[in-house]
């Protein structure tokens, strides 16, 4: 009332321009998707992009066998290594968020009380979590630098995570990072312990 503008500038901003902002990590424009919009796609976002993750896993688990033969009986098992795949993807994911919970709880519990805190920030770590989409194109169009792309994927999903966790909880930059290398941490814990059982991931 005071200024006579309005408090989220993003409210009269097209879409388009809010994607952007959102492409390059702006905080205020997190703070506008989370906050003053009505999204719930972040289920079917999270399912999307552990099918992406599942996929791309399970091409190079084809890669790896030569035999291409269409009417090969163990194609059928190949089938199942996708949903395998898709499996470790999901425990690989879960352990990830379980340790930037753990951290944050451990860190600072008074910022996530209620039950409300805890699913207004897996829900704004599932929709940072966008960039993992850019696996499908990656792989389709895949060249010599694939390898290169899959690691800058990677490193944007985090960044994208660590101004949602920034976003949502009003924290200062270190403290998001603390728990998501926590969570990377959990994560490939979790990855050996795969490996260990003699499963491909």
């Amino acid at each position: 009332k005071s200024c006579q503008k309005p408090v989220d500038k993003y409210i009269e901003y097209d879409p388009v321009i809010i994607l952007i902002n959102a492409i390059l990590c702006k905080a205020q424009a997190y703070r506008h998707i989370l906050f003053n919009t009505k999204i719930n796609i972040h289920g079917k976002l999270c399912v999307f992009c552990l099918l992406c993750e599942a996929y791309l896993r399970w091409l190079q688990l084809q890669d790896s066998s030569q035999n291409t033969d269409p009417d090969d009986l163990i194609r059928y098992a190949k089938e199942w290594d996708f949903y395998r795949m898709f499996g470790i993807a999901s425990l690989e994911q879960t352990s990830f968020l379980l340790g930037i919970f753990i951290t944050l709880w451990w860190m600072r519990p008074e910022m996530l009380k209620t039950k409300s805190d805890f699913i207004l920030l897996l829900k704004a770590l599932l929709l940072s979590s966008y960039g993992k989409l850019l696996l499908i194109p990656a792989v389709i169009w895949e060249h010599d630098y694939t390898p290169l792309c899959l690691a800058f994927i990677k490193v944007f999903v985090l960044i994208s995570n660590s101004q949602a966790i920034r976003v949502t909880l009003n924290l200062n930059r270190m403290l998001p990072w603390l728990a998501i290398i926590f969570g990377l941490i959990l994560e490939n814990g979790v990855v050996c312990l795969f490996q260990k059982m003699g499963w491909d991931v």
